[in-house]
């Protein structure tokens, strides 16, 4: 049955409403389509980011004409492969639109130039191609940054064979000693956070540092 007038103005209405906001969220690179199926020879309502050369009035692609011709065609088809008249590769996505009947009234066709991606992932496949070494050579640029303070805690606790808050005092006193004096508590909020993590107060660590100092052997 074919869709009352009113209902047919509406849907495309609304319709007409999405393709341009569509069309402005996606330019320039992708075509936006609005098809009247109920005039399968003058489809084209509306056209944002035209990439085809087509213009409204022109007719339905054969798609189109699936879509009219079979009710139980699928609502939407997404990213298929498609292609430009120019030949341009196209990656396209189809979605009908249907009356309270079930009747296929409308489509919007997204239909994207992948031309321009497909030659940026061209160059950045070719700006981005290294080789070895030779002679099994390597380099490094810079200096390695430091591992996180939980991870220097993480790997004391686990030469201990123990979990950072089951280290006994000796262990905890031996533990802040080496991250003194490998630069650990000159970092901002490193007191806190290590207090957090082997489970005590920020008062805790120095005194084990402290402690540390006092049992460290003195050159005479």
């Amino acid at each position: 049955m074919v869709s009352t007038p009113s209902e047919r103005d509406l849907i495309l209405r609304e319709a007409t409403k999405i393709v341009e906001a569509l069309g402005q969220a996606l330019a320039p690179l992708c075509e936006v389509v609005l098809h009247d199926l109920s005039r399968p020879n003058n489809a084209i309502v509306k056209i944002e980011n035209n990439l085809s050369g087509r213009s409204p009035g022109g007719p339905a692609t054969e798609l189109g004409l699936a879509r009219i011709a079979d009710p139980d065609f699928p609502d939407i088809l997404a990213n298929y492969e498609n292609r430009f008249s120019d030949g341009r590769p196209a990656k396209s996505t189809s979605i009908g639109l249907k009356d309270s009947e079930g009747n296929f009234v409308a489509a919007i066709c997204l239909n994207m130039d992948v031309s321009y991606f497909r030659s940026i992932a061209s160059y950045l496949e070719r700006i981005t191609q290294t080789h070895p070494l030779e002679n099994g050579r390597h380099d490094t640029i810079g200096v390695a940054p430091q591992p996180s303070v939980a991870s220097a805690i993480s790997s004391y606790a686990a030469s201990c064979n123990k979990d950072p808050r089951s280290l006994n005092s000796d262990e905890k006193c031996e533990l802040i000693g080496k991250l003194s004096q490998d630069g650990y508590l000159e970092r901002r909020g490193a007191a806190e956070q290590i207090a957090q993590i082997i489970g005590g107060s920020r008062s805790s660590v120095y005194y084990y540092l402290e402690r540390d100092r006092k049992s460290a052997p003195t050159n005479d």
